[in-house]
């Protein structure tokens, strides 16, 4: 099989989460001689070559970034470009599939651009392979390479998993993508080390050049 990847993230190849997670998902799809071709949105003056990727192969996978609630627009600017799959007579309809992560550890902050990705297959005349949900993925990019391959680990599986199954099951999405809620008990931890938090993220968003207090309301 060969599987075409599109990074749907903003961010450059080098400062981008969802690169990261695509390098361990590679690492397991190309195990049983599977091969991959990857292209970043970011570089906006490819996009006729990716939309050519699209085009001309049979198994896709977006690999999405949740950054409040759905896609990014930048996803959403490259989708409007696509025009719906025409097949040759008897041909598969092309499949495209999905890793959607993003820095909420709940399943259940992602599951509303999971929902949408479900329909978005059949906009393009295709067939939907499933999405891959995750969160809890924030700090990969405080991490070394060892602890981004550590915390990454589990998408090396699900990528040899794909390769030889070709879709991401219902039940396997939500094994994987668990906890879906906190439980009332890591709530409690949560909120008493809340002040900590903040002090964390204020020295982390400084360290990436931010100047504004992190309670700004700029546009209040």
């Amino acid at each position: 099989m060969h599987l075409v990847i599109i990074s749907c993230s903003p961010r450059a190849q080098k400062d981008s989460n969802t690169s990261k997670i695509i390098e361990r998902f590679k690492a397991g799809f190309e195990k049983e001689s599977h091969t991959t071709e990857v292209h970043y949105l970011f570089m906006k003056n490819t996009w006729a070559s990716i939309r050519e990727a699209f085009d001309r192969n049979e198994h896709i996978l977006f690999a999405v970034p949740l950054f409040v609630e759905c896609i990014p627009g930048i996803m959403l600017e490259f989708l409007e470009t696509l025009k719906p799959k025409e097949y040759a007579h008897g041909a598969a309809k092309t499949k495209i599939g999905f890793i959607l992560q993003g820095g909420f550890a709940e399943a259940s902050q992602l599951r509303c651009g999971e929902q949408y990705l479900e329909c978005l297959p059949e906009h393009l005349n295709c067939e939907y392979t499933g999405a891959l949900i995750k969160g809890n993925m924030f700090v990969l990019g405080m991490l070394n390479d060892k602890g981004v391959k550590s915390l990454a680990a589990p998408f090396v599986d699900m990528g040899a998993y794909y390769g030889k199954h070709g879709v991401f099951p219902k039940d396997i999405v939500s094994e994987f993508a668990k906890p879906e809620y906190y439980s009332k008990t890591n709530i409690f931890f949560f909120t008493l080390l809340s002040p900590l938090q903040k002090l964390f993220f204020s020295l982390f968003a400084r360290k990436r050049g931010c100047k504004a207090s992190l309670n700004a309301k700029p546009y209040h």
